[in-house]
């Protein structure tokens, strides 16, 4: 079948490599950066690695579900397609905007994080000088050719997987004492992951902190939003969709483990990030800004694969006749220029909300943003789980589907089971509580706006490439 982007729209320029490293690129961030201390502080050692093997678990559910479907259809909004072709068409505009949300937010906080590590090195120059900067160059990168962004999304990630596995050897070695303690102290091998006992506030943090730790692994998902712009999409997801899933979970708790061992307990938080307490623990020269470099890189790369996934969204809602045809224009080289303009748009707006405030609109919508990866995956299994069984009802074979997601009905109802469950530990943890006061409304508010939409979009007359 051919498709849209085929039809001179959306090109297939990305290779395997870049694939790998988007879906990376987007995972290893802020979530794993700083949110690992809180978690830390809130369910002990043990808790903490426990936590992240259910996240890992829930990461490889919706991934096998995301797979089938979106080697079945490349698409470029790939779960939002899916959504509103199997749970109906104001589920997926929902499921759109939710995404297009979680990093046109993300957007904003990048900028303001990446201009907060500059000025560590220049305290001179504020912070929203260099926010303009890396807005330019992020825009740059995207609105030159998709293969162009890959090219430096790729280089972005490879930074921050070399500088993972040096951390985890190098936080390996100081665990059982082949590097010496800064301080001289012994090493401290298991003994702060058994300090507190295996779980020292009982097992309800471990829930509270589930929808925190699905949002560390968030971006996992980006392969599917790539497919529509991926050469061969039924021979290079399957292989990125194993790749990263192993890697994330060696990355991932690789890194937790090392942490949980080297950091107490009581001294874990968010106020810093635990990799700067390791490293200032272990000594090694030049240890902060080296971690800030690879901070900046890390927040760079998230934020380029945030502009990215957000102006995919907003092409992909016109071309599915949900938002004025004028999104869905690409230039020359295949771009969707206008549905990036507004995302970066909307990327500043983020920025200025969490300069002006912090505490009302700011936190709502980051809120609301880690609810919505949630939601998102949550389609996910259920657009799959619908999906197969009208694929097995219509009479063709499973050898039909070129990848093919193992023990179903089993992977997507579990996938969606543990999900929602994340949702429901919102509910027990005040601080986070915010997530559903802003994010069940907004929902409401998404399938009120698709209602009221729909017929003004639908009489538009059809796109043409600029």
């Amino acid at each position: 079948m051919q498709t849209q982007q085929e039809n001179g729209q959306l090109k297939r320029t990305m290779k395997t490599r870049h694939l790998i490293m988007l879906s990376l690129g987007g995972v290893i961030g802020t979530g794993l950066f700083f949110n690992t201390g809180y978690i830390i502080s809130t369910t002990g050692a043990a808790g903490t690695l426990l936590a992240y093997l259910i996240g890992a678990l829930v990461v490889w559910l919706v991934m096998q579900c995301l797979g089938e479907l979106s080697v079945a259809m490349p698409e470029t909004g790939a779960f939002h397609v899916y959504a509103a072709r199997y749970l109906g068409p104001a589920t997926g505009y929902t499921v759109a905007w939710l995404y297009w949300l979680t990093w046109t937010v993300a957007l904003g906080s990048s900028f303001t994080a990446a201009g907060f590590c500059m000025q560590y090195w220049f305290p001179q120059v504020p912070v929203w000088a260099w926010c303009v900067v890396f807005c330019a160059v992020i825009f740059g990168l995207n609105v030159i050719s998709t293969r162009f962004f890959a090219e430096g999304e790729f280089w972005f990630s490879l930074v921050k997987v070399i500088t993972i596995i040096a951390f985890i050897i190098l936080g390996g070695a100081a665990i059982f004492g082949f590097i010496p303690m800064q301080d001289g102290a012994p090493a401290p091998g298991l003994s702060n992951i058994t300090a507190e006992g295996w779980f020292p506030h009982g097992g309800l943090p471990i829930l509270m902190t589930m929808v925190a730790v699905n949002f560390a692994f968030s971006g996992t998902e980006l392969i599917g939003i790539a497919a529509g712009e991926t050469e061969n999409p039924h021979k290079v997801i399957p292989v990125a969709i194993r790749t990263t899933i192993a890697r994330l979970i060696i990355f991932f708790i690789g890194t937790v483990f090392v942490l949980a061992a080297l950091i107490p307990m009581q001294q874990a938080g968010v106020e810093k990030s635990p990799f700067v307490l390791v490293f200032e623990k272990v000594g090694i020269p030049y240890a902060a800004d080296i971690f800030n470099f690879v901070i900046l890189t890390a927040i760079l790369s998230a934020a380029n694969s945030g502009l990215y996934a957000s102006g995919r969204m907003l092409w992909s809602l016109s071309n599915e006749k949900t938002l004025p045809r004028c999104f869905a224009r690409v230039n020359k080289n295949g771009v969707p220029l206008t549905a990036l303009s507004v995302s970066m748009l909307g990327g500043v707006l983020a920025l200025f909300s969490s300069v002006v405030a912090p505490d009302t609109v700011f936190v709502a919508l980051s809120a609301i943003s880690g609810f919505a990866v949630v939601a998102v995956w949550i389609s996910i299994c259920a657009s799959h789980f619908v999906f197969r069984r009208r694929h097995l009802q219509s009479g063709q074979p499973l050898s039909a589907l070129q990848y093919r997601a193992p023990w179903y009905p089993l992977v997507p109802v579990l996938g969606f089971i543990l999900c929602v469950v994340a949702c429901v530990g919102l509910w027990f943890d005040p601080s986070q509580r915010i997530a559903l006061y802003c994010g069940l409304p907004f929902v409401a508010l998404c399938y009120g706006a698709y209602y009221l939409t729909r017929n003004l979009t639908s009489q538009e007359p059809e796109h043409v490439a600029e």
